[in-house]
């Protein structure tokens, strides 16, 4: 079975923590008269803060993320790597993911990451369409949030590269959800669904869930194919851009996408 990479954290921190602990308990007091202590107790004491405040970083204050596909294109590009706010939408007990305090909840128009429902082992990346007690619809290229139609400007026609040069000939837009203004890529002769896409809320959102969309609208797994996103899988948002390495890129780093905020 593979262990991902928050449960190693937590079982390293709690193995390094407890032999350091029992050897200062029991029989450090024994080797006074000598500087030198088993192996094991000298790595422990070495590794446990570096496991520690990795593990709270990550857990409680941000993470870090790869974008690995054009979904959320043009705001995000395959090869973006992102950091997270964990604590947006609460604190979580790390692995378990269990809220331990409510901080706040999604807002129309974040770019949200979280577990996704069909194998919470793999995170998604999208943006919030509906909250609770939201009814969506999506038609002819256009979002309806609450029987409202969400404006677009149009922009013009979207160039892509390196990794992302198939979205080319896309036709850029400005979308503005609530006060929230992005970016979105629609194709005008592709339907509105694939067939394995026919999902879309046309009731109230019920407590404690999210419908998300991603900003690539013609090629993009999300809420339309599979539902929405439960409470308990947020993970948190995202906020900035801090690298860019794309390997189907002539120059592997964009420099100037580094540093750019996320909205």
């Amino acid at each position: 079975m593979s262990i991902d990479f928050p449960t190693f954290l937590v079982i390293a921190t709690a193995v390094t923590g407890i032999i350091w602990l029992i050897d200062a308990i029991f029989f450090a007091r024994f080797r006074k008269a000598s500087k030198h202590k088993p192996i094991i107790v000298e790595y422990s004491k070495s590794f446990f803060p570096v496991f520690f405040i990795v593990l709270v970083l990550r857990s409680f204050v941000v993470e870090p993320f790869r974008i690995p596909s054009g979904s959320m294109m043009p705001t995000l590009l395959i090869g973006d790597f992102i950091l997270v706010n964990k604590y947006a939408y609460g604190l979580r007990l790390p692995v378990l993911n269990t809220k331990v305090v409510d901080v706040g909840t999604p807002h129309r128009g974040d770019v949200l990451v979280f577990r996704y429902p069909q194998n919470p082992n793999l995170d998604y990346i999208k943006r919030v369409i509906g909250v609770p007690g939201d009814v969506v619809s999506y038609k002819n290229k256009t979002l309806y949030v609450n029987g409202l139609v969400a404006q677009q400007t149009k922009g013009g026609i979207y160039t892509g590269v390196g990794s992302g040069a198939g979205e080319s000939g896309s036709f850029q837009s400005t979308e503005q959800l609530d006060t929230v203004k992005h970016p979105i890529l629609i194709r005008p002769l592709t339907p509105d669904f694939t067939p394995d896409c026919h999902f879309l809320p046309n009731t109230p959102i019920p407590p404690g869930h999210y419908f998300v969309m991603g900003d690539n609208r013609d090629n993009s797994n999300d809420g339309r194919c599979w539902g929405l996103v439960p409470e308990a899988n947020l993970v948190g948002r995202a906020f900035v851009i801090w690298m860019n390495w794309d390997l189907n890129r002539d120059s592997l780093v964009d420099w100037n996408r580094i540093g750019l905020t996320i909205h």
